[in-house]
Formats: structure tokens, sequence, C-alpha cells
């Protein structure tokens, strides 16, 4: 079922509504990472010579450039952790867009969905980018010893945080947010599954960019498979 809705939503990309919103949701995320990283190196800038004297040898300069590319391997590694909380934030953004343009070509004659006020949205979205960011600060404790497992822990963890969220928005828009709830508990297995499916690719830099886009499209299949049964 995971691996169908997937397929689905991979069989959409090319989509017109698909392809704006991946547009936005790129241009969104890259001026994100590049403010963050702009910040990044004038703080480092701010602490570091521009030349430091060693004994028998001189000053050395050129120390500004060296930061330069350590930041910017830097901020290569961190987009990892912070495209979890992007991609969450651009699910429940782009959420309707996305999620209609797969109801309308999968499940053609469906109702309206409701209508959730985009100030609910946002504060959900905004509450939920709190709970990310805490929960991933506490895991670096476990990445810390974890070694070639991170990647393990990093995908479990951000899996069933981002499946717990992409299916309770998506299923809220047909049922109301308790009756979401209570769905995505009886279906947890198959959620966290699906959402390790969409935490996986987060880990790929630039690849990543696509994440919230499918991972709608996903769990929109997924609900409606779940709904059926």
């Amino acid at each position: 079922m995971i691996f169908a809705a997937f397929a689905k939503a991979l069989g959409q990309l090319h989509d017109g509504r698909f392809v704006r919103v991946m547009g936005l949701g790129m241009a969104l995320s890259l001026a994100l990472l590049v403010a963050a990283y702009a910040v990044l190196l004038w703080l480092l800038e701010s602490v570091t010579p521009g030349t430091i004297s060693i004994p028998f040898v001189g000053p050395i300069g050129g120390l500004h450039t060296l930061v330069g590319w350590g930041s910017a391997l830097l901020m290569l590694g961190l987009s990892v952790f912070l495209m979890v909380p992007v991609a969450s934030a651009f699910s429940g953004l782009f959420l309707e867009d996305v999620a209609m343009a797969v109801e309308d070509r999968h499940y053609p004659g469906l109702p309206p969905p409701f209508a959730t006020p985009f100030m609910t949205t946002l504060i959900d979205t905004a509450n939920f980018i709190g709970i990310l960011i805490v929960v991933n600060l506490v895991a670096l404790l476990i990445y810390a010893v974890a070694g070639p497992l991170i990647p393990v822990f990093f995908w479990a963890i951000n899996g069933y945080l981002l499946g717990r969220e992409y299916f309770v928005l998506v299923a809220t828009r047909r049922l109301g947010r308790p009756a979401a709830q209570a769905l995505r508990r009886a279906n947890w297995a198959r959620v966290w599954l699906a959402g390790t499916l969409m935490a996986a690719p987060l880990s790929i830099p630039l690849i990543n960019l696509i994440v919230p886009v499918l991972g709608v499209a996903t769990f929109t299949h997924l609900f409606h498979r779940i709904a059926r049964q």
C-alpha cells in the first residue's frame, strides 16, 4: 500500500500544480538556507581574525577564506537537519494545492473538503516545527553515540514525526481533526513506515527539496486507501 501510494505520487510529479508548488517550495527552501548560511558566515567571520601569527613562521592570512569554505561545507551538512522542519512547514502551507491535484486526478467526484482556517494551519505548523526542533536537538545525544547507525535513528525519529504530521493534515481535510487523529492511531505502523520513506530522502541535499510535495501526495493516496478499508 505504501509503495503503491509513493509510486502514484512520483508518477504525478509532472502535474502543473505539482511543478508550481515544487518551484515555489524550492525557491523558499533555498532562500532560507542561503539566509541561514549568510548569518552563520557573518558570525564566524566576526569572531575570526584575518591573520594569525605563528612562532618561527610569521603571520598567516586567508583565514576568512578558509572559514568561508568550511562554513559552506558545514551548511551543506546542516541542510539535512534544516530540511526536516522546512519540509513540515511547506507541507502545511501547500497542502491544499497538492492534495486537490491528487484527488482531481485519482479520486474524482469527492465532495469539497473541510475548510481549515489559514491561521489554524499556520499555528499547527508552527507548533509542530517547534516539536521537531526540540526532538532533533535531544536526538543529538543519541547521534553522538550511534556511530554508523545515525541515519537509521534519524530516519526513524523523523519518520514518526513527519508521518504523524502529514497523515493528520491530509486526513483532517476529509474527517476533521479528532477523527483524523483516531485513524492515525489505528494505523500508526503504516503511517510511521510511510513517514520514514519520506524522511530518508531528506538526508540527500537537493533531492530533499521535492520531499514536501511527494509527502503530501503520498499521504493523500495512503489516507484514501485506508479510509476505503
